[in-house]
Parts: C-alpha cells; sequence; structure tokens
C-alpha cells in the first residue's frame, strides 16, 4: 500500500508540474509562435499596379445666374459642352447632374442645381491640358454670367 500511496504522489505531483509549466510557457510559446510566424512569413503580395498615371479634373457648373436672369437649361448645356468642351477632350467626358449650394460674393447662401463635368487626361499631358479647362472655365462664366466655376484636380491611376 505504501508503494501505490508514493507512486500516486508522485504522479499527482508531476501532474501538478506539467499543468503549472503550461499554463506559464503555453503564452509565451503561442506569442513566440505568432512573432515568428509574421516575422517570417513573406508580406501578401500588392496587387498589380494597373493602368497608367492620370489626372482627373472636375468642373463644377452652377446654373442660376447671378443677374437675375433664367437658369441655364439642359439644351444650353449640351450646346456649351458641344461647342466648348467636345473640341478640347475629344477623347471623351462624362457629365452629371447634380445639387449643390455656396457662397456668392455678397454673402449669401446659394442652392442650384449644377453640373460636373469630369475629364481624364494622361499626367504627362497635364501642363498642355490646362489652359485648355481654364478656356472653358473662363467660356461658361462668360457666357451664362457665372461669378466662377469650380475645378478640382486629382492624380489617379486608370485602365481602359
Amino acid at each position: 500500500m505504501q508503494i501505490l500511496a508514493t507512486f500516486r504522489a508522485r504522479t499527482r505531483l508531476a501532474v501538478t508540474a506539467a499543468v503549472a509549466l503550461v499554463a506559464v510557457g503555453a503564452p509565451a510559446a503561442y506569442a513566440g509562435l505568432g512573432a515568428g510566424d509574421r516575422a517570417s512569413a513573406p508580406a501578401a503580395p500588392a496587387p498589380p499596379a494597373r493602368g497608367g498615371s492620370y489626372v482627373e479634373t472636375r468642373l463644377f457648373f452652377g446654373t442660376e445666374r447671378p443677374d437675375g436672369g433664367p437658369d441655364v437649361t439642359d439644351r444650353q448645356f449640351t450646346a456649351f459642352i458641344d461647342r466648348e468642351v467636345t473640341p478640347r477632350f475629344p477623347e471623351g467626358l462624362t457629365v452629371q447632374d447634380g445639387r449643390g449650394q455656396w457662397r456668392d460674393a455678397s454673402g449669401r447662401i446659394e442652392r442650384e442645381r449644377s453640373y460636373e463635368l469630369v475629364l481624364l487626361y494622361p499626367a504627362a499631358e497635364a501642363t498642355a491640358r490646362d489652359p485648355h479647362i481654364e478656356r472653358i472655365r473662363n467660356a461658361y462664366e462668360r457666357a451664362f454670367g457665372q461669378e466662377s466655376v469650380l475645378r478640382l484636380d486629382e492624380r489617379t491611376r486608370a485602365d481602359f
């Protein structure tokens, strides 16, 4: 009986020691494994770069006239695009309808129907295209008595 009791005591002691080692060592071992996996694992491959470097220019055209004249109509705006924009950007363009608001020169908040023109062209042509875009803005301001045409330029990548 004494041998059996000693065996059980030693077994309990060995199991307790093993449990203690696992309880203390496991978190450190798992942390080490995780760090090692991250450090040695190759980074996920970046998606391939598609397309080329382009500039996206957006122009925002209001339709209400500050002098109180009639709003710019769809027909007038389409004729303006045909006359002033298409010859300068025959590769293509996008026109979207919008609603906007802004503070005019007198400090009044103006809300109006608007158009957004999106032009996309190679970044290498940005300097050459700039005067064309400024002519479009100036032509709209003169033709329809506008205080300004908002311009937004962003570099992007495009693939056709």
